[in-house]
């Protein structure tokens, strides 16, 4: 008789989770409480998988031998309180995935960066030739990925929510870019729990694998230094020349093997201080796991990051517009405030999430010369602002926020849509805000070019 596996949610984690368990001979069952999308109703009825939506079914799920559950499912939720009293196996998808890839795992994680280091670092594996998937919080999930074809690298950008689910799960490369408070609501709003959820990446990882951090992070650089950790430590650093992987001033310095190099970010398509950090752990894993220096620094130079993180979306009149909707937290902004050295027509606004302006107060009073709020209530912001910039304006639509900000700006300056808050008042989420403005954008630009004819 078959294991009965019983998988919770059916997003692209949990469907993903059901095509590898039912690839691999379990009786799989899914049950999503909330609604299921047509595609993912499509792939598990073309797989006979069993599944229900709109309700979680106590009896068919407690009789399962194994339960995979969603990452967005809180240990606190009763239908996996009423499991584990029963003594079922839960874990997560990642786990679960984990257990049948046969290749080796590069795994990302960190508060901010980690979507851009996980692509680099698929892009520079690629460009050298590997057989290499990408896989978690962008693109497939990795169970999916396992259960279609096997590859001999697995680049998986992971967020604290997936490791809390890990037992076995075992990276080859680890990288931790940074720690900074965020999802507290899951831990009980207390930061040393979402620092030891962070921590899970390396809890099986021996001296054999590779642990890659930013070392400069307040949180990332304390916790490294004071944890008993047997894994190879390979620090990255801004500051210290020291440090295996490091800024100069002027170039990324890499001293990881018998032969030091050395790159120039004007050599790679990624703008600002972050970006070093991430170009820095990318090509350190990339280089451990075996890629050429030749194939690292073309696949630098033909990389394009991922939308809505400092994209550059056009130029009108000399003003470069910039769609950075990614950065959701005022940490993010200070990254972004940091990639330039121009005047700056900053647009912010939407759910504020406890944010501490102080963290970019020095940077928008050097930089900033025109605030435009984006939002329903931009009372802190204007509040806050209000003796730190010459100019604050504020709208609701985003047609009107591009007029204003060309307005507003003079040829050389940069409108920078870096909002420090949640979309969720205005828009579906950042990334249909990150459209929005750039649909915006480019429809300015051409009305502005046929004027000129």
């Amino acid at each position: 008789m078959s294991q009965r596996v019983v998988i919770l949610g059916a997003g692209e984690s949990g469907t993903g989770a059901a095509l590898l368990a039912k690839a691999n001979g379990f009786d799989v069952f899914v049950s999503d409480q909330g609604s299921i999308k047509e595609k993912y109703k499509t792939e598990l009825r073309s797989e006979s998988i069993a599944y229900e939506e709109g309700v979680h079914s106590t009896d068919f799920i407690l009789n399962a031998q194994l339960i995979i559950k969603s990452p967005g499912i809180p240990d606190k939720a009763e239908i996996i309180k009423s499991a584990k009293s029963k003594g079922i196996e839960i874990i997560d998808e990642l786990e679960f995935a984990f257990r049948y890839l046969k290749g080796k795992v590069i795994a990302i994680t960190g508060t901010n960066g980690k979507t851009t280091t996980t692509l680099l670092t698929y892009h520079l594996l690629k460009t050298a030739g590997f057989n290499v998937a990408l896989a978690g919080n962008v693109g497939e999930s990795l169970a999916r990925k396992v259960a279609k074809e096997n590859h001999d690298w697995y680049v998986v950008e992971i967020s604290s929510y997936q490791l809390d689910g890990t037992v076995s799960f075992r990276p080859e490369i680890g990288i931790l870019l940074n720690i900074t408070p965020d999802h507290l609501d899951r831990y009980e709003y207390k930061m040393e729990n979402y620092i030891n959820s962070k921590f899970k990446l390396i809890q099986n990882m021996t001296s054999a694998n590779q642990f890659i951090y930013y070392a400069d992070d307040a949180v990332t650089g304390t916790q490294v230094s004071t944890r008993n950790i047997t894994v190879n430590k390979i620090p990255i650093s801004l500051k210290d020349k020291s440090t295996p992987a490091h800024y100069d001033g002027a170039q990324m310095v890499f001293n990881l093997g018998a032969q030091p190099f050395s790159i120039s970010q004007s050599d790679t398509t990624l703008k600002g201080p972050h970006n070093l950090i991430n170009t820095l752990s990318a090509v350190t894993a990339v280089f451990f796991a075996g890629a050429d220096l030749g194939s690292i620094k073309a696949g630098l130079k033909s990389f394009n990051n991922a939308p809505h993180r400092l994209e550059s979306v056009a130029s009108i009149q000399g003003v470069e517009f910039v769609n950075d909707s990614k950065a959701t937290n005022v940490d993010s902004v200070v990254y972004a405030l940091g990639s330039f050295i121009q005047p700056l027509i900053w647009i912010a606004g939407g759910i504020d999430k406890g944010n501490d302006y102080n963290l970019i107060k020095d940077d928008v009073a050097k930089k900033v010369k025109t605030l435009i709020c984006l939002g329903k209530d931009n009372s802190k912001l204007k509040e806050f602002f209000g003796d730190v910039v010459p100019e604050i304006l504020e709208t609701q639509t985003v047609k009107e926020l591009v007029r204003l900000a060309l307005k507003a700006a003079q040829e050389g300056d940069v409108v920078l849509l870096s909002p420090a808050c949640a979309s969720f008042d205005l828009f579906k989420n950042y990334e249909d805000r990150g459209d929005q403005f750039r649909e915006a954008v480019l429809e300015l630009k051409s009305e502005t070019e046929k004027s000129l004819v």
